[in-house]
């Protein structure tokens, strides 16, 4: 599954390439954070993923 939009992070980084691993190495991250956030949302007996849970 990809969350990060390539053309966006294209966009983002004005004045510089970005390579296709990059990108797919900032979804991967992206995914991890996420996940994370997740376990700590649930460890706090809570069913929402807030802010605070990065």
């Amino acid at each position: 599954m990809t969350l990060v939009v390539k053309a966006k992070v294209k966009e983002f980084a004005k004045g510089v390439n970005v390579s296709s691993d990059f990108t797919e190495k900032l979804n991967e991250e992206v995914k991890m954070l996420i996940k994370k956030a997740i376990e700590r949302a649930k460890a706090n007996k809570r069913t929402t993923v807030m802010g605070k849970d990065l």
